[in-house]
C-alpha cells in the first residue's frame, strides 16, 4: 500500500524550480501565478536563501513545487492510496486528492502564508529542535518553563520540536538538555508556528476558508490535529484553521498510515524531511523521496521491485469485458459537461467534459456508471474519467 506524503515549510532551497523549467509539468507554477498575482517562478529560479525563509514565500514556492513533483509522477501512472502532509503540506494532500482545486489551494496557501508572516511580525517568536529526548520529557520540560514555549511538533522518535518566545525557547531547551536531550538546534523560520502565537492568523485563514469548496478526498488524507485519516468534507474547514495554533502529530501520523497497511512512504517535493522522519519511526517501511524529474525513475524502479507478482485489487471497481474507461487526453483542470451524469447514455464522439480546454470524447457507446473525475481537479495524461458499460447506446 502505498502513500503520498508532502513537506512543509523548511524544506525550501534556493533554485529548487529549475530541474522542472522544461518539463510538461512546469506549466503549473504559471497556472499558480495567475492564480495568487505572485511571480512564483521567481521564488522557485531566483530567490535566495533569506527570501526563502520568509514564510510568505516559504510557504508558496514549497506548495507549488510539491505539485509539479505530483503531476509528473503521476504523469507516469503511479496512483496513491492514502497521503498525508506535514504542516502546509497538508494543502498539498487535500489538492492532490482533489479534496481542494487546484487554484483554490494557491490561493488559499498564499493567504495562510500571508497571514502567518504578520502574526510572526507581530509577536517575536522562534522554533527549535530537541534530539534524543522522549516526547514526554520534552512536553514536561516546557510546561515547567516560565513564559510562552510549548511543543509544536512531534516528529519522530527523537525529535521534537518547541515554540513560543525567544527567552523562553532557550530556557525550555536548557531544561529539556538537563533532562537528557542530546542536542538543541534552532530552526531558520520566523515565528512560533503552530502555537497560540498564530490566534489572529488563525481568524484570518478562517474567513479565507469559508470562501473555497472542499471536497470529499478520493482517498483518506491523515489529519495533523489528531492524526486520524478522513476520507469526507465535512471537518476539514475546522480542522486546517486549528492546525494554525495546535502541535503537528506527524509521529502519530506515520503510525495511522502504518495501521492502515502503508508500507511504501514517498515524499513529493522539496527536500528529504519527510523521508528521514518515517525512516526513524517505521524502520520496516520503504522510505522514498521524488524532488527533481531525475529522481522518478528511481521511484518508478522501487514500486516495480516491491509490486506484487499477482496485481491487488486496492478498492474500486472491476472491469468486465462490457466495461470501458474514458481517460483525459492531456493535463490540466477538468470540467465536467453540465449533461453528463451516471445513467447518461452516450455515443461514439460524445463529449464527457474538458481537460484544459481539450474535449474528452467517448471512443465508445454506452452508459455512464460513474465519473471518476472531480469537478476542478487537476487531471494528468490518460487518468481515467469516466467509466461506462458499452453495448447499451447506439
Amino acid at each position: 500500500m502505498l502513500a503520498f506524503t508532502f513537506p512543509g515549510q523548511g524544506s525550501q532551497l534556493p533554485g529548487m524550480g529549475e530541474p522542472w523549467t522544461s518539463h510538461e509539468s512546469w506549466e503549473l507554477v504559471i497556472e499558480a501565478s495567475d492564480a495568487c498575482g505572485r511571480d512564483v517562478a521567481a521564488l522557485l529560479l531566483d530567490a535566495d536563501a533569506d527570501e526563502l525563509r520568509h514564510t510568505r514565500n516559504s510557504q508558496l514556492s514549497t506548495f507549488v513545487l510539491s505539485m509539479v513533483v505530483l503531476d509528473a509522477v503521476e504523469r507516469t501512472g503511479a496512483t496513491f492510496s492514502i497521503a498525508a502532509g506535514h504542516s502546509l503540506g497538508e494543502y498539498s494532500a487535500l489538492t492532490a486528492t482533489g479534496a481542494l482545486a487546484y487554484d483554490d489551494a494557491v490561493r488559499l496557501v498564499a493567504e495562510r502564508g500571508e497571514a502567518m508572516q504578520i502574526a510572526a511580525d507581530e509577536h517575536d517568536g522562534t522554533m527549535a529542535a530537541v534530539l534524543g529526548l522522549d516526547d514526554n520529557l520534552v512536553a514536561e520540560a516546557c510546561e515547567n518553563t516560565d513564559g510562552d514555549v510549548w511543543v509544536a511538533n512531534y516528529n519522530a522518535p527523537g525529535q521534537v520540536v518547541i515554540a513560543g518566545a525567544p527567552d523562553a525557547v532557550a530556557a525550555g531547551g536548557a531544561a529539556a538538555k538537563a533532562a537528557g536531550a542530546k542536542r538543541l538546534m534552532q530552526l531558520q523560520v520566523g515565528g512560533a508556528f503552530h502555537t497560540p502565537f498564530m490566534q489572529p492568523a488563525r481568524d484570518r485563514l478562517r474567513k479565507a476558508l469559508a470562501e473555497v469548496e472542499i471536497r470529499a478526498p478520493s482517498v483518506p488524507v491523515v489529519a495533523n490535529v489528531d492524526a486520524r485519516p478522513r476520507s469526507d468534507d465535512n471537518e476539514w474547514r475546522s480542522l486546517l484553521a486549528q492546525q494554525l495554533t495546535s502541535p503537528v502529530l506527524w509521529r502519530a501520523s506515520l503510525h495511522a498510515l502504518t495501521d492502515v497497511g502503508v508500507t511504501t512512504f514517498v515524499e513529493l517535493g522539496p527536500g528529504k524531511v519527510l523521508t528521514g522522519m518515517t525512516k526513524r519511526t517505521n524502520k520496516a517501511a520503504t522510505a522514498l523521496s521524488v524532488g527533481a524529474p531525475s529522481e522518478i525513475d528511481a521511484f518508478m524502479e522501487a514500486l516495480a521491485d516491491s509490486a506484487p507478482a499477482v496485481p491487488a485489487v486496492l478498492g474500486g471497481e472491476n472491469l468486465y469485458v462490457t466495461e470501458r474507461l474514458i481517460v483525459s487526453p492531456c493535463a490540466g483542470i477538468f470540467a465536467l459537461d453540465s449533461d453528463m451524469g451516471d445513467g447518461q447514455p452516450i455515443k461514439v464522439g460524445d463529449v464527457i467534459g474538458h481537460v484544459a480546454g481539450e474535449e474528452v470524447r467517448s471512443p465508445f457507446a454506452g452508459t455512464v456508471m460513474g465519473i471518476m473525475a472531480v469537478e476542478g481537479e487537476r487531471v494528468t495524461a490518460r487518468q481515467p474519467i469516466a467509466w461506462l458499460r458499452t453495448g447499451d447506446a447506439t
